[in-house]
């Protein structure tokens, strides 16, 4: 990538490395896989890979209104209406309990969207964010659309490749994206001016976006609940309490929320040398993320525990 995107992104060298090799030599692929930790650049690098390849200024590309890109994220389901998060917020103000999904609906979207041709650039770009959260139903169309591309090039984000279909995975060139240094991690955040709790830094395990996701994350939990939490972290809490917490946390956060709080117990009892806990907690969070009922999943996550 030219010299703006390289100063942009920051601390991923071999990916927009790659990026620029493709643009300057012509040898564009008509698909890649930007993978790696959330909140480290890969959709800011998108942007600037977009921009390059439409051939248009990057303020364009960020105001989202260039004919020729289209960008897909995971969706809340509210009746017949696909809403973003940002949407979702604001015609609710709070986000549904169910987690957001790149749905096949959105994938059909994406036919239309090819079937006209380019109107201002040379290609048309479509950028799946989120594309780990794709369903079957909608990975199985999007892996129609990728064998047959014709001149669009696609761009799918995701924590890693194993979250997508392998028949998937194996259409895309793979620009991988790697953990920032704390240094770094501590210079990104300073220079936007933002101050994170020191208990998330470790969590956000140098992603400079997830810290300031997770920081947002805190400030959102109730400090009553959050404690009581705490509390099962460092120390058993006999069965009334554990069905308690388990009741509480499935009443009072939607599962956006109760992932992290999945991430941060994991964290305080790793610290607190409670390492038993770590494998209960690991089980939960594939139960939540598995659709299985939260209260149930936390009832058996968090089980009283005899002391050391």
């Amino acid at each position: 990538m030219n010299c703006t995107a390289q100063s942009s992104v920051k601390g991923q060298p071999l990916a927009m490395a790659l990026l620029e090799r493709a643009i300057v030599t012509g040898r564009i692929a008509p698909a890649y896989l930007f993978c790696g930790p959330q909140g480290v650049g890969k959709a800011m690098a998108a942007r600037h890979f977009a921009a390059r390849l439409l051939e248009s200024a990057l303020g364009r590309i960020e105001r989202g209104n260039h004919p020729d890109l289209l960008w897909v994220e995971p969706t809340y389901k509210k009746g017949d209406k696909l809403l973003s998060r940002a949407e979702a917020l604001a015609e609710g103000g709070n986000l549904p309990r169910a987690l957001p999904q790149v749905r096949l609906e959105q994938v059909r979207g994406i036919n239309q969207f090819l079937s006209r041709p380019p109107l201002e650039a040379a290609r048309q770009v479509i950028v799946i964010e989120g594309a780990e959260a794709m369903g079957d139903g909608a990975a199985n169309a999007l892996l129609k659309i990728l064998e047959e591309p014709g001149g669009a090039v696609f761009v799918l984000i995701a924590p890693s490749a194993g979250g997508l279909l392998a028949t998937v995975r194996s259409r895309c060139q793979k620009v991988p994206f790697c953990c920032l240094p704390h240094e770094l991690v501590a210079q990104i955040l300073a220079a936007l001016g933002k101050s994170v709790d020191e208990r998330l830094l470790a969590m956000a395990q140098g992603s400079p976006g997830r810290a300031l996701e997770l920081q947002t994350w805190l400030f959102g939990i109730p400090p009553e609940l959050l404690a009581e939490a705490e509390k099962w972290a460092y120390r058993p809490l006999d069965l009334r309490s554990a069905l308690t917490l388990a009741r509480r946390i499935d009443a009072e956060l939607n599962l956006e929320q109760q992932i992290p709080l999945v991430d941060y117990l994991q964290q305080l009892a790793w610290a607190a040398g409670r390492v038993e806990r770590l494998a209960p907690l690991e089980a939960l969070r594939t139960q939540l993320l598995g659709y299985v009922s939260p209260r149930l999943a936390w009832e058996v996550g968090i089980p009283p525990l005899p002391p050391l």
